[in-house]
């Protein structure tokens, strides 16, 4: 199948077009773990946020990209990767942290949950137009925050309230910008892909 064929066919993420692969499990193999590593690298991206246990990074980001080039199951699986090593003690949170004590751990679930939602909207085509990418990273977006603000609150004894002043409201710039970034980025590659083929 052709990389134009590839990237035409319903169903199609961007890592299936642009690796099209006779071995599948090896390529999926190396996506996942790839996908994983790049998040772990993007966390360490970081500023902290005064007044908030949560910094600003380059973790959520990669994640939605993760998910939205991988797909559903692939971004899943990677993100699920990601979050079971740093579990068992690899340093690749944010901040170089690790385990699942730390307040801020409710986002790394809600990173997992939020790769797989804009992996299945990739399918149906989330990141092909500028609109389409920026609908499917708000809806990753609040997928996240729906997870790691509610857990930040438990973990702190603090309110939900006091929660989304703290884990929520200083981060919506920095969304914004990061969403700007996929709305050019994500359709633009599948323009390229087209090129290729």
């Amino acid at each position: 199948m052709s990389t134009v064929s590839a990237a035409a066919t319903p169903g199609t993420v961007l890592a299936d077009a642009v690796f099209p692969a006779r071995r599948v499990l090896a390529r999926d193999t190396a996506l996942v773990i790839g996908g994983a590593v790049l998040t772990g690298l993007a966390a360490q991206l970081s500023v902290p946020v005064p007044g908030s246990p949560v910094p600003v990074t380059g973790q959520t980001f990669a994640a939605l990209l993760v998910g939205t080039s991988l797909g559903a199951r692939r971004g899943f699986l990677s993100l699920a990767l990601y979050t079971l090593v740093g579990m068992a003690g690899v340093p690749w949170f944010a901040e170089g942290s690790s385990g699942a004590a730390m307040p801020s751990f409710g986002y790394v679930l809600g990173m997992l949950l939020a790769a797989t939602v804009v992996g299945a909207l990739a399918r149906r085509g989330g990141d092909r137009g500028v609109l389409r990418t920026a609908g499917t990273m708000a809806v990753g977006s609040a997928v996240t925050y729906a997870v790691g603000v509610p857990y930040l609150a438990v973990a702190t004894h603090i309110s939900l309230g006091e929660a989304i002043a703290a884990g929520l409201t200083p981060f919506l710039i920095g969304d914004a910008l990061k969403a700007a970034l996929a709305m050019g980025a994500l359709p633009a590659a599948w323009k390229l892909v087209g090129r290729r083929g």
